[in-house]
Parts: C-alpha cells; sequence; structure tokens
C-alpha cells in the first residue's frame, strides 16, 4: 500500500548502522521470495498429495485470502506496536507459518500445509502494511515512484530466484516419479509420497532461520518511526461534506481493479508450471516458467523507472499494460507449446506497471479517507485467491489452456478503469 500519507522520516539514514531504505529493500526482498514460492508449491504437493487442479489451487487461495481478513486487522496492530515492531511481528508471523511445514511435510496432510500458508500470508499482510509507507518517506516525495519501482525489483528479483531453489529440491526427478506412481502398490506409492513430501522440510527450517534473524534484527535497529496521523489539509476541507469512503466510485472501482489485477498476476507467475507440464513440457524444464515471468515484470519495472512521468502518464501505462494483457491471454489461448507458455509468461510485462498506477489514481482526492482506502485496496490482493481458484475449477472442468479466458474480462475492466473509471467522482 504504497501511497499512504504520512510525514517524512526526520533522517533516513544512521550513520552507525544500515541505512533505513537498505532494511526495507531486504523486506521487499523476503517477502517476494516467499510469495513466489507458491509457484513451485502448486505442482510439488499436487504430486505429494495426490490432488486435482482446483484442489491444488487451494495453495493460493490459502495464501492470499489472509489479505482479506488480516488488511483491516493488521492497521489496528500496528495502531499500538508502531511501524518497526509490527514488522518484526510479521516476519515472526511469517515463521510460525513456515514452522508448520514441517509437521505437514512429516504427516504430509494437505489441510495441515495450507494452515502454514495462510499462516504466513497473514504474517506478510501485516509487513506489507507496514512497509510500504516506509518507502514513500524514505527521500523526496518526487522521487517516491522511483523507490517504489526498485523496491518492485527487489521483490521481483526475489520471486525469479525462489521457484529455481525450490524446484531444483523438491521436484527433482518429479516426473519420473509421477510415472511410475502409475505402476506403485499401495506401500511403494505411500513410501514415495513420504519421501518426496519431506524434501520441503530443509528449505524451509532454512526460511524459519532466517525469518527468525532477520525479525530480531528490524525488532532491534534504528529505524525511524513514521507519523500516519497527518492528512492532507487542502483535501480534507475540500472533502468536508463527505462521511463514508464510500462516496468515491474512482476508489471503490479501484478496488475491484486491484482485485482482479492480483488475480491475474498470481495466475501468470502461479500457474505457468502446471500449465507447461500440461502442455506435455517436462517439470525439470517447466520448473524454470516462473522465472521468466517474473524476470519479464523486472523489465517492466526498469521501463517504467525510466518512462514514468518523462514520456507516459500512469494512467496511459496502466492503458497499455491492460490491452497487452489482452493480447497476450489471447495468444496463450490460440497457440501452443512453448509458444503458449511464452504469452504467459509476457502477462509480466504487461502486470508490471498496474500495481504503482492503481495506487495513486484510485487514493487520489481522497484526503482524510486515504488510509481506509489503503486498506480496501490491500483487501483487494485477495483477488490473488480467488481468480487462480476459478481457473483450477475451469481447467478441471474444460482444460488448463481454454481456462486462461478468465483473464481477458479482468483485464478489459482495467483497461476501463485506466480510461474511465479513475475519473468517476461524486460532487
Amino acid at each position: 500500500m504504497q501511497a499512504t500519507i504520512a510525514q517524512p522520516v526526520k533522517k533516513a539514514t544512521d550513520s552507525r548502522g544500515i541505512p533505513p531504505i537498505l532494511i526495507i529493500g531486504a523486506l521487499f526482498f523476503i517477502f517476494g521470495f516467499v510469495t513466489w514460492l507458491n509457484s513451485i508449491l502448486i505442482p510439488y504437493l499436487r504430486i505429494a498429495c495426490q490432488l486435482n487442479n482446483l484442489e491444488s489451487y487451494l495453495v493460493a487461495f490459502s495464501f492470499y485470502i489472509s489479505y482479506l481478513v488480516m488488511a483491516i486487522p493488521s492497521a489496528k496492530i500496528l495502531k499500538y506496536s508502531g511501524f518497526k515492531k509490527g514488522m518484526a511481528l510479521g516476519l515472526l508471523v511469517m515463521a510460525v507459518g513456515a514452522l508448520i511445514f514441517i509437521p505437514a511435510a512429516m504427516s504430509r496432510t494437505y489441510v495441515v500445509f495450507l494452515l502454514g500458508l495462510f499462516i504466513q500470508g497473514t504474517g506478510l499482510a501485516i509487513l506489507q502494511t507496514a512497509s510500504n509507507p516506509y518507502i514513500t518517506v524514505l527521500g523526496p516525495p518526487e522521487s517516491a515512484a522511483k523507490r517504489i519501482s526498485i523496491m518492485g525489483i527487489c521483490n521481483k528479483v526475489a520471486g525469479a530466484i525462489a521457484p529455481v531453489v525450490l524446484g531444483a529440491i523438491t521436484l527433482k526427478g518429479a516426473d519420473e516419479l509421477k510415472v511410475k506412481l502409475l505402476t506403485m502398490t499401495i506401500a511403494e506409492k505411500e513410501t514415495a509420497l513420504n519421501a518426496l513430501a519431506s524434501r520441503v522440510i530443509l528449505p524451509y527450517v532454512i526460511i524459519i532461520i532466517v525469518l527468525v534473524i532477520l525479525g530480531i534484527l528490524i525488532w532491534f535497529s534504528s529505524l525511524p518511526e513514521i507519523d500516519t496521523e497527518h492528512e492532507d489539509e487542502e483535501l480534507a476541507i475540500a472533502n468536508s461534506t463527505k462521511t463514508s469512503v464510500f462516496q468515491f466510485p474512482h476508489l471503490l472501482l479501484g478496488v475491484l481493479a486491484m482485485f482482479l489485477y492480483v488475480g491475474v498476476e498470481v495466475m501468470a507467475g502461479d500457474t505457468i508450471i502446471s500449465y507447461g507440464a500440461s502442455q506435455g513440457i517436462a517439470l525439470t524444464t517447466a520448473k524454470f516458467f516462473s522465472t521468466i515471468t517474473l524476470c519479464c515484470m523486472i523489465v517492466g519495472y526498469v521501463a517504467g523507472i525510466i518512462c514514468i512521468p518523462k514520456y507516459i502518464t500512469q494512467d496511459s501505462a496502466l492503458k497499455f499494460s491492460a490491452l497487452a494483457g489482452v493480447l497476450f491471454a489471447l495468444g496463450a489461448i490460440f497457440t501452443h507449446g512453448y509458444t503458449s507458455v511464452l504469452f504467459i509468461a509476457l502477462m509480466g510485462l504487461a502486470n508490471s506497471l498496474m500495481w504503482p498506477a492503481l495506487w495513486p489514481l484510485a487514493l487520489a482526492g481522497l484526503g482524510r479517507f486515504t488510509k481506509i482506502g489503503s486498506s480496501l485496496l490491500i483487501m483487494g490482493i485477495a483477488g490473488g485467491a480467488v481468480l487462480p481458484l476459478i481457473y483450477g475449477a475451469l481447467a478441471d472442468a474444460v482444460n488448463a489452456q481454454q481456462a486462461y479466458w478468465i483473464m481477458v474480462p479482468a483485464y478489459l475492466f482495467i483497461w476501463y478503469y485506466s480510461v474511465k473509471g479513475h475519473k468517476l467522482k461524486t460532487a
């Protein structure tokens, strides 16, 4: 929620410690790494727990639904804990979620895996609610968009690395195992699947250690607190007749656009490995596809840093990105094999500029309603829970390729918002 109103930090660096912007960059890297592990967990758990498409995409649902549940509670938690301690708390909650993966793997119980993912998402909801305001105030306001894009690069670089690292461990020999499972006895199958499930334990032990250490470092760091109680007085006067955040139609449409955007972004990153496998591509190759999607997003972020606002406005960037999303979705649907997979990966490029464009457009002119507006936008991240689940159901009912039709109306609505929706105001 990068557009939260806050007073600038009086001292952005401390000569005796690590500069705050580097600490926040590390946080963006961490939650990017944890978030994009889902792209590997979906095909991995599908084999280990013997799931269908719909069941496997409960991974994304359990993770992202926490944003809907925890967006407003997170803001209340931070009100009492402060932002620095809130970030440390978020990391420790994520560590608890990762810890739950150990008994889940030992028992090979899918519901326990989903519980761990929900708790990880809860920690991330707290962490994102706390960390995003920092980056907007760690420097001049006019360069905030550039800092946001740099944090996005930290996030997506981690996301590009995560599937490769976890995939090399959990999906090693997965193609051969899928074939062998068809001829194994029940006892042999249980032994093989238990061994596969146990592969996730060591990586998550390392993740737990890293999260706990970083949480402790944040708790005792010299990060300054920020004032989020300040409001833009001019806008507060302009909105003096407003009594509810629901009187801002451009915000409500923006929340829906955010819901759809996160949904298609998660689909592009989390379904591409399983989709590649459905196209007859080996999992040993397909495990790299999420990384390609994330690399496309990084290219988009760099382009945004260079081009916005010097060469293109934020609403124009959103408009072109949405149209590109429609074209790439159609390309994925009407081609086959590696070409079709490439179009899914290119959606990363189309999605890259949507997050930084949607926030300022949706929060424009809210004045004293900015904070609750930000919370509603955070709740919109739940689109990452719902759309992949619908995709999984369609993939089971029709096929994995035709299920991508769900993306077309989503991108078209985002295009509508970029052209007209963000301009709808009340008197």
